[in-house]
């Protein structure tokens, strides 16, 4: 059983993602050949087959495109922060590319600290990296 929060397990992958969120910064994968934006990370382009990708930072704005409230029964840690928002987020520079992570009121925030019902798809957001970890920040989002 789990003490704290589940965390991700960081690839060869997401290792680019995961440094520039250390760093504030966040990074998504772009297609060399057709230039369209890729998430999650993976080894080639699903936009041109074996093509490769590279690391690009992007402004980590956008919209809410989608939320969920977690509620009981969760895993302890989760529990005791319930009810909470989780957000998927279009991306500013290409809303077909969505990130999933917690809406907090500030840096560092608490999970339960926005209340749920005040959640607006379409709300603008901008991101938060939270270091939980000593090598691992993720993404938070904030109303922009």
């Amino acid at each position: 059983m789990t003490e704290g929060p589940l965390l991700p397990i960081v690839d060869e992958d997401s290792a680019p993602f995961f440094e520039g969120a250390l760093q504030g910064e966040l990074r998504v994968q772009r297609c060399a050949a057709s230039g369209r934006l890729v998430f999650p990370p993976r080894a080639l382009s699903p936009f041109a087959p074996g093509g490769p990708l590279e690391w690009v930072a992007v402004s980590g704005r956008g919209t809410i495109w989608s939320f969920a409230v977690p509620h009981p029964p969760l895993l302890p840690w989760y529990a005791e922060r319930a009810p909470y928002a989780v957000v998927a987020v279009a991306l500013e520079e290409d809303p077909t590319v969505r990130l999933i992570g917690n809406l907090v009121a500030r840096p560092g925030g608490a999970l339960n600290e926005v209340d749920p019902a005040t959640v607006q798809i379409g709300a603008a957001v901008r991101i938060a990296f939270e270091r939980v970890a000593p090598e691992l920040a993720l993404a938070r989002w904030m109303l922009a």
